[in-house]
């Protein structure tokens, strides 16, 4: 058998790396009394004990920096309705919280109200992995949601998921 890409140019592997669905975090701080905000949907579990989890950012970013000032970072879970403030979180220019109703910790860590999770989480490790970098947090606290659906970022669209069968 012969696969038919062979070519790993951006576009070929974006639209690649986009056939797998993930959910879709908030990753914000209150650093020196300003929010500081993106998106992440790279976001994923990696220990209960120690409770770790992890998501990638890329290497350019200007926002990421910012949060090396942050003891605490609020990790929000994104629900289904939160399609508008995904786009708001993640765009380059801009409020990123505009519209949205936040909670922020005495710690600094910072949550987007309506999420199906809250994690407060600190930054153990940071490894460069090609043109990103793995970012790994020690979960101090968390508060779980129920009845939020999580939304769900699938083909460069967010989506949501569909009924039971």
């Amino acid at each position: 058998m012969t696969l038919s890409t062979t070519s790993f140019d951006q576009s070929v592997l974006r639209n690649a790396f986009g056939q797998f669905p993930s959910g879709v975090v908030a990753v914000c701080a209150e650093i020196d009394g300003v929010q500081v905000g993106m998106a992440a949907s790279s976001f994923v579990a990696v220990s209960i004990d120690p409770p770790l989890v992890a998501f990638c950012v890329q290497d350019t970013s200007t926002t990421w920096p910012k949060f090396a000032a942050a003891p605490r970072i609020g990790i929000s879970v994104l629900g289904e309705l939160h399609d508008v403030a995904a786009r708001t979180l993640a765009a380059k220019t801009g409020n990123r919280f505009e519209g949205l109703t936040t909670v922020t910790t005495e710690d600094g860590a910072l949550f987007i109200d309506g999420a199906s999770m809250w994690l407060d989480a600190s930054v153990t490790e940071q490894v460069t992995a090609g043109d990103h970098d793995i970012v790994l947090m020690r979960i101090n606290e968390l508060e779980i949601k129920d009845g939020v659906a999580p939304m769900v970022f699938h083909g460069s669209k967010f989506r949501r998921l569909a009924v039971d069968l």
